[in-house]
């Protein structure tokens, strides 16, 4: 063949690809209303994507702050009803705010080629406290309600071992790995993701659009590290894929890697140990983990609870042991089929116990007929 017809036919298998993956982000958007975006600057200039939900009536002073995990952006929260902690946040009378970490999301770098350097340093002395002062600001609250998943935890109990911690009235850290002593498939699927990053990032995000057709009806390899596939029902799972998976920045995963080398939670330079904190947090904590979860599993979701210095903490696991209708993994507690009955309640009854309830709208007057 010679090189112009290849060429040719190298562009039409491009248009080709390319419009599949348009037709599948098309047939599985999200089809709930989109929340309010703001870009908050960061210290270094970053500008993070902060999506507020707005109550119908506002009935309690503190505002909840959603952070997703690692390999995903906002929409781990703020998915279509009723797997979406952000609607029934807001549904209960919450200002929710549901962040996209840099690198995630609608999230934009000062520099187009700066996207995805950074790590979880930067996550916890940049973006977080840049997001704590919009809540606030916005709501005129003094302290807000943190809940985070895996890496979103992972950040909050980084906040709560600085000055910014103070503004954090509680914390629910779901299938928070703490402690990392990965091995097997575990410990390989985190090697081969940074090998595949490298030098710069793991962009599995058309990947994930592309192979989002196929699932409930294949199952993919190691998809058990990440969630118990038969705890989600096959649309959900589709909407996932196409809506919830972001790239992975090379630098993160190398500071994870030297957590899960070592055992350790701690800043790039090794001097903060963000796990011998947890010692001193103070903070009301909800602790949550799944029965099969493989990165956070229900041991280490004990032990890390044991950390905790605070006189107010609570530990749920879920999972057919405990009475739940399935065992539970890393991504089922937001988007298991039962989730939304299983767990969303006990995490707002949890927050909706210490958050400052506002006085109720006095009724408006009816004015009486003839």
């Amino acid at each position: 063949m010679d090189p112009v017809r290849a060429l040719a036919w190298a562009g039409l298998l491009a248009l080709a690809a390319a419009a599949y993956l348009l037709a599948v982000r098309a047939v599985y958007r999200l089809r709930s209303p989109r929340p309010e975006v703001a870009w908050v600057p960061t210290p270094d200039g970053t500008r993070i994507a902060v999506h507020r939900r707005r109550p119908e009536v506002r009935r309690f002073l503190e505002p909840v702050l959603l952070c997703h995990g690692l390999a995903a952006n906002h929409v781990n929260f703020d998915f279509d009803p009723p797997h979406s902690l952000a609607h029934a946040f807001a549904a209960a009378g919450f200002e929710v705010f549901t962040v996209d970490w840099r690198g995630a999301g609608a999230s934009r770098a000062r520099r187009w080629w700066a996207r995805f350097l950074y790590d979880a340093d930067d996550l916890i002395e940049q973006d977080a406290p840049a997001l704590l002062a919009h809540a606030l600001g916005q709501t005129g609250a003094p302290q807000a309600f943190w809940v985070g998943h895996s890496l979103g935890a992972l950040v909050g109990y980084g906040v709560l071992g600085r000055a910014e911690g103070a503004r954090i009235g509680g914390m629910c850290a779901l299938g928070a790995p703490v402690f990392f002593r990965y091995t097997g498939w575990v410990a390989r699927l985190s090697r081969l993701a940074l090998w595949l990053a490298w030098p710069l990032a793991f962009r599995q995000r058309w990947l994930s659009i592309g192979l989002a057709p196929f699932l409930g009806r294949v199952t993919l390899p190691l998809t058990e590290v990440l969630l118990n596939p038969r705890a989600i029902a096959p649309p959900v799972l589709r909407k996932m894929y196409c809506n919830l998976v972001s790239s992975m920045g090379y630098r993160l995963l190398r500071q994870l890697a030297d957590w899960n080398a070592h055992d350790a939670f701690r800043s790039r330079d090794g001097r903060i140990d963000y796990r011998a904190r947890l010692g001193q947090v103070t903070t009301p904590v909800l602790v949550l983990g799944g029965s099969q979860d493989a990165l956070a599993t229900p041991r280490a979701v004990l032990a890390q609870a044991e950390l905790l210095g605070s006189g107010d903490k609570t530990v749920m696991l879920f999972g057919r042991e405990n009475g739940d209708t399935l065992d539970y993994g890393h991504g089922d507690l937001l988007f298991g089929e039962h989730a939304p009955v299983e767990v969303y309640p006990r995490i707002l009854r949890w927050v909706s116990d210490r958050a400052s309830r506002l006085p109720e709208p006095a009724p408006s007057p009816v004015s009486a007929a003839g």
